[in-house]
């Protein structure tokens, strides 16, 4: 019998992106690009810019520190730690055959884990199995098999454990009800402690979502796509819509979805997309001709048909459906893709897919209002073949994302920005680590990160890159060094700077977690071959590493778990142990309460100023626009962050220069240069982009600012832009759908407007001559979006992986639910 653990983390969860538009075609299996680096040293060294700072170039200035004794002192006070560990060391014995385990924290600080173990067997046309429910009030430590609160009735493994948003300590279990025109749920208020069953007047097809703003508020889509709600916690359901195709919580109890009045989600280019905010009591068709939509941060995406139905565009709204606006992004032709990497408030990363079967495309980042895309990172690694992508949001840090590159000989590599995607350079080499075979020059290279294409490609790289907000400037990552990423066992590296500078920590895979806001670090490592009995822990952000034999008799580890949010003291290892007539689960958790036993003072923390090498120089350290200057850690203190730590930070404002700018549509940067200039195709022509229904030229210099940057004075370049009072032409949302009502106008004026219209129809044709049939289309309005052969109703496949939400301070935030925002 095979054995995994699944983990359900509600709060805290790694970075994923979302595929859009993706097509999911037969294509032979992925080829291993892991090959040289086809970059020289000198246009690796070219890569260092205005991004980086001078310390980043081969001389080597002034370090800050934040470690007061020498190392060896520090690695000499995890000695001795034994003992205080064996004293919290547990150990549960889960006495059943179950294939998997999935894991649920309930709440917040609460130490209560749900842990549902889940048996089945398919028998022709069912599923037989069985399902056991454990509990846990402290963290892991011991269990009480619960299974008696929910009737011994066979939980869905597919659905899991719902837990209601913050901490509400709301959970639902969906059973299984096989054959039966209803289903049943079991559902608690009390985090876990009883359950009472609720009989639903549908079979859900897919997992019952609370309203995030109201716990008590359910919606469920059924498998006859009817759109059902609850207001009272799952004890009356009422019937809102019939043929829903995919349906979204919005903010402020606002609820979006597709419906179909012709009775199929099959034909999804002909759907309508519809809101209600006050829970189904009224409805308002906001777009017509839609394939898909989605949500991220102030904005909603839709997928809308064009013309006779052979393209798709991407529609924009930022007040949820009442106006929209085209995303102004280059056209793509049916075997390409578009794809939401992330999106919050101030601004969005889109990727678009290069023509044929690349594996690669161009990231673009928006403006404010989602419409106007510049040119991010060309070359961004994106496979067709299966959706895999290395994009990541290292939430440690301010503007810091990585991802990786298809570079011309089909090498990985990988490269950081460290303002919002204003620019990308390689990883720095850790100064501990050599050159791998790889490398052109065995002294000058780069590391790289191994993500989710490393892990679809079959390595041993048994976790994503994880980072935590709390753990200010913290990126545990494996990666190889040398001038791609290499098949060869990987190793892990820690930075404590947000990806500016690396170490190598462990030698070869493992996995990790982040404990205490990042003053404990945890590691065990992966070997699939043989059990383990060792458990590696760090004080130090990984420089120094203790080494715990938590148990004499080895297990076969299947998972590494601790509460989300990185503030607990415990850490839980499971797996299991086989011989030949008996099988078992089994967890450890580890308290390393004695371990740690000072609570930390001011005088164990130091001043950091990020992003910048010397807090003692004044121009150091802006990005986006402001400096910001935390107290963190010594990495000789020992001692206890706390679950009440919170950063602290100090931003301060700079003037602006034109490192605050983007490049605007039309222009670029050269290379060791900030200066944007333009486009020589583009050279003379004027821009125009739809807005709010309204042709508008747009005369600029060539910059805008960078979504979310606080730079104050300085220099400013000019930005103007004029109405040209002259009506979208579209039929893809109708013309109701795109503007308001426009007040009523003399005469003369609507005589200006239709000459104006029919000069501007004269000049279109022989534009779209010139350049649509004849060459490039010079102005990229339009975002021509390819079907997904995925056409289940509820969105199958890519349409539910993953979604983008806004966080209160404004980073981009990843949640990996089965809800996805997913435009095709």
């Amino acid at each position: 019998m095979k054995l995994f653990l699944s983990y359900i983390l509600l709060f805290s969860v790694p970075t994923w992106s979302a595929g859009v538009d993706f097509q999911h075609v037969s294509q032979p299996a992925a080829r291993s690009v892991f090959m040289k680096h086809p970059y020289s040293a000198e246009k690796a060294a070219s890569f260092v810019k205005r991004s980086l700072p001078a310390w980043l170039s081969p001389a080597e200035p002034h370090r800050i520190t934040r470690r007061s004794t020498e190392q060896g002192e520090s690695c000499r006070a995890l000695q001795g730690a034994d003992t205080k560990l064996a004293d919290n060391t547990h150990r549960h014995i889960f006495n059943d055959l179950s294939g998997s385990v999935s894991l649920a924290w309930v709440g917040v600080g609460t130490g209560v884990i749900l842990a549902l173990t889940t048996f089945q067997v398919p028998i022709f046309m069912i599923t037989i199995g069985q399902s056991k429910l454990y509990r846990s009030e402290d963290y892991g430590k011991s269990f009480e098999d619960v299974t008696n609160l929910i009737n011994n009735t066979f939980i869905r493994s597919d659905f899991g454990i719902a837990i209601g948003p913050e901490n509400s300590g709301k959970v639902i279990l969906t059973a299984d009800v096989s054959g039966n025109q209803g289903s049943r749920i079991f559902v608690s208020e009390d985090f876990g402690k009883s359950f009472t069953h609720q009989q639903l007047p549908f079979v859900p097809y897919m997992q019952i979502t609370y309203n995030p703003e109201n716990s008590n508020v359910l919606m469920a889509l059924s498998n006859k796509d009817e759109l059902w709600l609850s207001e009272d916690f799952g004890t009356n359901w009422k019937k809102l819509h019939d043929m829903v195709c995919l349906v979204k919580w919005g903010r402020k109890n606002t609820m979006f979805f597709t419906a179909n009045h012709n009775g199929s989600c099959v034909d999804r280019g002909m759907l309508e997309l519809k809101r209600t905010t006050d829970y189904g009591k009224s409805f308002k068709t906001i777009a017509n001709k839609i394939f898909s939509f989605g949500l991220g941060g102030k904005f909603l995406f839709a997928s809308v048909m064009t013309g006779k139905g052979t393209f798709r565009m991407i529609h924009v709204s930022v007040d949820q459906g009442d106006t929209w606006n085209m995303a102004q992004l280059p056209p793509v032709g049916h075997e390409q893709f578009y794809s939401i990497l992330a999106a919050n408030d101030e601004m969005v990363f889109m990727h678009v897919d290069e023509p044929g079967d690349t594996g690669f495309g161009t990231i673009y980042v928006s403006d404010d209002r989602g419409t106007v895309y510049s040119k991010s990172l060309e070359r961004h690694l994106y496979t067709t073949t299966g959706g895999e992508t290395d994009f990541i949001n290292v939430t440690s840090l301010r503007g810091v994302f990585t991802t990786s590159i298809l570079a011309e000989d089909k090498s990985v590599q990988s490269v950081i920005s460290f303002d919002q995607g204003g620019e990308w350079v390689p990883l720095r080499k850790p100064a501990d680590s050599k050159c791998d075979a790889t490398a052109k020059d065995p002294e000058r290279c780069s590391l790289h990160i191994h993500a989710a294409y490393s892990i679809a490609t079959g390595l041993n790289v048994p976790m994503l890159p994880l980072t935590e907000p709390n753990a200010v400037g913290l990126i545990l990552a494996h990666g190889s060094v040398g001038d791609a990423i290499s098949v060869l066992r990987p190793d892990v590296y820690v930075s404590d700077d947000g990806g500016y500078t690396w170490i190598k920590a462990l030698e070869g895979p493992h996995h990790y977690a982040i404990l205490d806001s990042g003053g404990l670090l945890i590691a065990v490592e992966q070997n699939p071959h043989r059990g383990i009995n060792q458990i590696k822990f760090s004080t130090d952000e990984g420089q120094c590493w203790g080494v715990y034999n938590f148990t004499d008799d080895p297990v076969i580890f299947t998972g590494l778990a601790s509460e989300p949010g990185a503030r607990s003291m415990n850490v839980s290892l499971w797996g299991y142990r086989t011989s030949l007539f008996h099988q078992y689960w089994i967890s450890f958790t580890i308290d390393f309460k004695d371990l740690i036993t000072r609570n930390c003072s001011d005088q164990d923390y130091v001043q950091w100023l990020a992003h910048s090498d010397d807090i003692s120089d004044p121009t150091d350290g802006c990005i986006l626009g402001y400096k910001e200057k935390f107290l963190r850690l010594k990495k000789d203190s020992v001692c206890l962050n706390g679950r009440d730590f919170e950063v602290n930070t100090q931003p301060t404002p700079c003037l602006c220069t034109l490192d605050d700018f983007l490049c605007d549509f039309g222009y670029y940067r050269k290379e060791n240069s900030s200066e944007c200039v333009e486009q020589p195709d583009l050279k003379g022509k004027v821009l125009e982009f739809c807005l709010h229904g309204t042709e508008e030229e747009l005369q600029t210099n060539g910059y805008r600012k960078i979504p979310g940057d606080k730079c104050e004075g300085g220099k400013i370049p000019d930005r103007k832009e004029i109405n040209l009072r002259q009506r979208c032409v579209s039929d893809l949302l109708g013309p109701e759908l795109l503007v308001k009502n426009p007040p009523s106008n003399t005469v003369s004026i609507v005589i200006t407007v239709i000459i104006v219209m029919l000069l501007s129809t004269a000049a279109g044709v022989m534009f779209v001559k010139k350049y649509v049939c004849g060459g490039r289309f010079l102005v990229h309005r339009y975002s021509v979006l390819q079907q997904h052969v995925e056409d289940s109703a509820a969105g199958d496949g890519m349409d539910d992986q993953l979604e983008t939400n806004h966080t209160p301070n404004g980073k981009i935030e990843f949640h990996d639910d089965s809800d996805e925002d997913m435009l095709e």
